[in-house]
């Protein structure tokens, strides 16, 4: 009876494992079962050879969604971008998103910024590109936390659970004012033509970005092997 009763407890366990994988992976309401589902490992991201696994990347993306309530919608996977900046070391260092808009005619662009738990977008600036001026640009977020870093006064020393990882430019960064955005919370970027940087909380971020065209020929990053 007890060999009987030891099978029955394992297979609920399998099947509630299971259950809670696919709830996870297609629900679009933040649910604490779906908490272990953002939780990765660096190796999660690439094969054995070091390449980098986009695919895997977007699941971790879509994990990432459906833990905050992301509105999700049909074709959603094939739009989001996702890359680690040749880094080997996307779990720290990248960036993913979805590009609703980029329109260089109107100079207006509309994008969704997604980031894992820690993960840091890579400190850089913008220029002046051929044909249209350097981006200004303004951040909401959604979901989550982010560190949000830009120039002028160094507060680094406030936050001492803000680390920089060391695949970033040696452990470096040159903008230090660091301003912490939570859902509903609206930051500029506080000089145009300056370095800015990013970084999530432990439940990720999800956010908005407005702006001006981007000009993806016209982005300087701080790391000179990430350009």
């Amino acid at each position: 009876m007890k060999i009987i009763k030891l099978v029955f407890i394992t297979v609920v366990m399998i099947f509630s494992s299971a259950h809670a994988k696919n709830v996870c992976t297609s629900r679009i309401e933040r649910s604490i079962e779906c908490l272990d589902s953002i939780k990765f490992k660096n190796s999660d991201f690439y094969d054995s050879k070091g390449k980098f696994l986009p695919e895997k990347a977007k699941d971790a993306i879509i994990a990432v969604l459906n833990y905050h309530g992301y509105p999700m919608f049909e074709g959603i996977r094939e739009k989001i971008f996702v890359m680690d900046y040749n880094s080997g070391n996307f779990l720290n260092v990248g960036l993913s998103g979805l590009m609703y808009e980029n329109n260089q005619k109107n100079l207006y662009m509309l994008l969704d910024i997604f980031l894992l738990p820690n993960q840091m977008l890579a400190e850089h600036w913008h220029v002046d590109g051929e044909t249209t001026a350097a981006k200004r640009e303004g951040w909401l977020v959604r979901w989550g936390k982010s560190y949000i870093a830009g120039v002028g006064k160094d507060n680094m020393k406030d936050y001492p659970e803000l680390k920089i990882p060391k695949i970033h430019w040696d452990g470096k960064v040159s903008a230090r004012n660091i301003e912490v955005a939570e859902r509903g919370d609206y930051i500029n970027l506080k000089q145009v033509l300056t370095p800015h940087w990013q970084k999530a909380g432990d439940e990720g971020a999800i956010i908005t970005e407005v702006a001006n065209f981007a000009d993806g020929k016209a982005v300087k990053r701080s790391d000179p092997k990430m350009n």
